[in-house]
Formats: structure tokens, C-alpha cells, sequence
């Protein structure tokens, strides 16, 4: 809930006319995928429903739309969302040339190189003259291209459009190798019948951070989604969790009071409700709970933290102060 006194922009304003967030998701399991009930569950799905609680204090008020990666900018665009929550990767050309605003990073990837091991290689120089399949509409298809020119080899691109015929690709031998985004192929090769017959190649050919996007020119809306996400992140750094958090409500700590709303001052001064950061790691917990929950170590997807830790921790994941 916002209060009365917050200036809002064009986007907030349509978004409380219309009563939910809407939000371009894919569909890949752990992300951002439909359980049997037809609800979006997922990593990405879970900073949508924080925006939610920022913004109507309700986890529900949101509607996930799946777009591909063809169609997910020009939707954004065209103003079908308000934001993109669908691992798109930050680059200058997309706020440059194409008018985007990017939130926080919310998962550090890069691209990687899925294999065949009947080829019998360990790194992706060793693929010279391959046939490689990218997805069209992606960052892979420059990656790739800079990759091998940098490595003075040769290869055959054939960008595929649908994400199904994308893995069977690989599976039926169309193509020597798969790339995209090194978390999309340990995800893939997991869907395949038999996925031990395949590699993924320890080398990663680009830096992909991936965050949310929105469309310029809305810098009230683009500090909700900052700061949001920043939420989380700084929530796991103060060790306060989904189930903990009631214990930091008697905190004497200032920067704890601030952070929780139990000193109103900040929430006031910004236009939030001063509890939107407790409301979201009550409702969600913080970002590791976040990632863990839906793609960590205990899960199908089985990812490690890695970079995706706080800067505590030896990782990237950085709040500046709530003050």
C-alpha cells in the first residue's frame, strides 16, 4: 500500500487502476513455471509477488504472462507489461537503442556450451567447424559469433526459434552443440531422456546478468523495483529470514528499525508502507531462501550459489543502505 502522499508515475498509476502488476515470465522449471494447480511458481515468480506486496501488500495481485524471447521486448514495448521478469540479460544496446530501464541484478549467469560427449571434447575451442544451435532473439547468437572469431575457429550457426525443437536439436543430432545461458542448459539437459550423454562444458563465453526491465522514462516505478529486490538481498545480509523476522522487531539496532518499518520514518519520507520490506521477507523470505526454495541445492535444478551470494560472502549481491 502506498501512502497518500507518494508522488505516482504513469506506470504505478495504471497498476493501481487495474488492481495487479503485470509481469513477461518464460517457462523454464525453477524460473518461472505453471504447478499442477495452473499457479506460477519459481525464482523469478517470487520477486514478481514482492512487488506485489510493495505495492498492494498482496502476493497475489499480479499477473504472470509467458513470452518468449522473440516477443518479450516488443511486448514490453508495446506496454503489455509492466515489467520483465524473464532472465532478460542487461546490455547498454537494450537502454540505449531500445529505451530500458534495468533494476537490480538478480542472478549472475553466463553463457555456456552443452554437448554431445560422443564428440569428445572439454572446451568449446575444440568445436571448431561444429554446427551450434542459439535461440533466436537472444544475446547468444553475438556470443557465439565473438566466441569463435575470438578463438580464430570456424562454425555453422542454426538459430531455432521454438524452445522444444531447440532441445531436440541436440538430442536427434541436428546440431553439435547447444548455447544460451549455462543455467538454461543445465536445466535443459536435465528434460532430456538420456541426460548423462551429454556435457556442459566448463568454459562461459559472456557475462549474462540477468534483471528486471522496464520501459524508460518511469523513475518512480523503476526505484519500487529496485528496492524491492534490494529487500531481499539486504534482509539475507542481516540475517533476518522468513521465519526469524518477528524476532528483529524488538532490535535496538537503528539500520534494523529503519529496515523493518518499526521506525516509521523511512517508509513516510519515501511514499511506501513502512513494513513493505518486513511484509516481503514475511511473506517470501530473503533472496537466499528465495534462491534455495526454487533452484538450489535440494531442488531438481540443483544450482550452487556461486556468484549469487552476498558480498558478505565472497559473492555479488550488494543493498545500499535503507536510510
Amino acid at each position: 500500500m502506498l501512502a497518500g502522499a507518494a508522488q505516482a508515475g504513469e506506470t504505478l498509476d495504471k497498476i493501481k487502476s487495474r488492481g495487479q502488476i503485470k509481469v513477461g515470465v518464460g517457462t523454464l522449471p525453477g524460473f518461472f513455471s505453471p504447478d499442477s494447480n495452473g499457479k506460477w511458481q519459481g525464482f523469478f515468480i517470487d520477486f514478481g509477488r514482492a512487488l506485489a506486496i510493495t505495492v498492494f501488500n498482496d502476493p497475489d495481485k499480479v499477473e504472470f504472462t509467458s513470452s518468449s524471447p522473440q516477443q518479450r521486448l516488443p511486448a514490453l514495448q508495446a506496454g503489455e507489461f509492466d515489467v520483465l521478469l524473464s532472465g532478460v540479460t542487461q546490455t547498454i544496446t537494450r537502454s540505449f537503442k531500445l529505451g530500458f530501464h534495468f533494476g537490480p541484478i538478480i542472478f549472475y549467469d553466463g553463457q555456456g556450451l552443452l554437448v554431445a560427449k560422443s564428440l569428445g571434447v572439454t572446451k568449446g575451442s575444440e568445436l571448431d567447424g561444429a554446427t551450434i544451435g542459439v535461440q533466436s532473439g537472444t544475446t547468444g547468437e553475438l556470443n557465439i559469433a565473438d566466441f569463435f572469431r575470438k578463438n580464430d575457429k570456424k562454425f555453422t550457426p542454426v538459430v531455432i526459434e521454438d524452445t522444444k525443437e531447440f532441445v531436440s536439436a541436440l538430442e536427434t543430432g541436428r546440431v553439435d552443440a547447444l548455447t544460451q545461458d549455462a543455467s538454461d542448459l543445465a536445466l535443459k539437459r536435465a528434460q532430456f531422456a538420456k541426460p548423462d550423454e551429454f556435457l556442459l562444458l566448463p568454459e562461459r563465453l559472456s557475462k549474462e546478468p540477468l534483471a528486471p526491465a522496464i520501459r524508460a522514462g518511469d523513475d518512480q516505478w523503476l526505484e519500487i523495483v529496485n528496492w524491492t529486490v534490494y529487500a531481499t538481498i539486504q534482509a539475507e545480509e542481516f540475517g533476518i529470514t522468513k521465519e526469524n523476522v518477528d524476532s528483529f522487531l524488538t532490535s535496538e539496532d537503528p539500520a534494523i528499525k529503519r529496515f523493518l518499518g518499526v521506525d516509521p520514518s523511512l517508509g513516510e519520507a519515501i511514499g511506501l508502507d513502512p513494513k513493505f520490506a518486513y511484509n516481503i521477507i514475511k511473506n517470501l523470505g530473503n533472496y537466499g531462501e528465495i534462491f534455495e526454495r526454487n533452484i538450489g541445492k535440494s531442488t531438481p535444478v540443483g544450482f550452487e550459489r556461486g556468484y549469487n551470494q552476498p558480498w558478505t560472502q565472497g559473492g555479488l549481491l550488494y543493498s545500499p543502505p535503507f536510510r
